[in-house]
């Protein structure tokens, strides 16, 4: 079991604020990582490390940001010297609060722009940030594993009717802009792992399905349905496939996509 031990580790994990972040930061924690807790906010990130353990850092950093994910880098060397593991897990999706504009706003013909760019700029961009200025700094050292989130929507094409109501009603449509991003989260993943093989540096993909977080019950049910375990993910279900990818029980794993989601893309 010692493969799996995360033991004085350096682990920056962005997006660390999220449904599934803190669960990301907290199985890394307590693999024995020390874990470097980012996301927008730095007051929260600072609280909610100051609470995950005495050693854990939080940082606040925009990943879209050049000059903002370089000062993480700088502010995590100053703290521990060394970086073993990125979790690439900040992402945006689309959110409607208005659920009457909703059905429209989301139609493929409809969709806005600027949210388009927004996704992109996150999901797509950040990651690609990220790796490069932290990345580069594992490479320099011969050793590291990059962990990329992506989604079974970067596999297989969203299931419009899982978003309909009881009546059959489309309640909204999901774009196009959150699984372009994941199927590229997915893609960059392979050529970093080409690139910088060489060097020691592992990357890897995580496909997450779906996580149950007080959707409305309709959604929940369509969603359930189609998986083979018939539920949705709890947010703590990740935890050992992200600890499996950061450690050396994964050693000889690159350059791959580990898919959980509860058989949602087995059928």
């Amino acid at each position: 079991m010692n493969m799996f031990s995360l033991k004085d580790r350096v682990a920056i994990v962005t997006g660390s604020l999220g449904l599934i972040g803190k669960e990301h930061c907290r199985a890394l924690a307590e693999a024995g990582a020390h874990v470097v807790a980012t996301d927008l906010d730095e007051g929260r990130c600072k609280e909610f490390a100051a609470n995950l353990t005495p050693e854990a850092l939080g940082v606040g950093a925009d990943v879209s940001d050049k000059a903002s994910v370089s000062t993480l880098l700088e502010k995590t060397l100053s703290r521990f010297g060394r970086i073993d593991i990125l979790l690439n897990n900040a992402a945006v999706d689309e959110k409607f609060e208005n659920p009457l504009v909703a059905l429209q706003t989301s139609q493929f013909e409809h969709f806005p722009l600027e949210l388009w760019k927004k996704i992109m700029d996150v999901n797509v961009t950040g990651m690609f940030l990220c790796s490069q200025i932290i990345g580069a700094a594992m490479a320099e050292q011969g050793k590291g594993s990059i962990i990329n989130v992506a989604s079974t929507y970067g596999v297989v094409a969203p299931d419009q009717s899982i978003y309909k109501t009881p009546d059959g009603q489309q309640s909204f449509f999901k774009s196009p802009a959150y699984p372009v991003s994941k199927g590229a989260v997915i893609s960059f993943t392979r050529f970093l792992a080409s690139y910088w093989g060489p060097r020691g540096v592992r990357v890897n993909t995580l496909s997450p399905g779906g996580v149950e977080n007080a959707q409305d019950s309709f959604f929940v049910k369509n969603y359930s349905a189609k998986t083979l375990l018939g539920r949705m993910a709890q947010p703590s279900d990740y935890r050992g496939a992200v600890v499996y990818l950061a450690s050396d029980a994964s050693s000889y794993m690159t350059g791959a996509n580990l898919i959980v989601d509860g058989g949602w893309t087995a059928i």
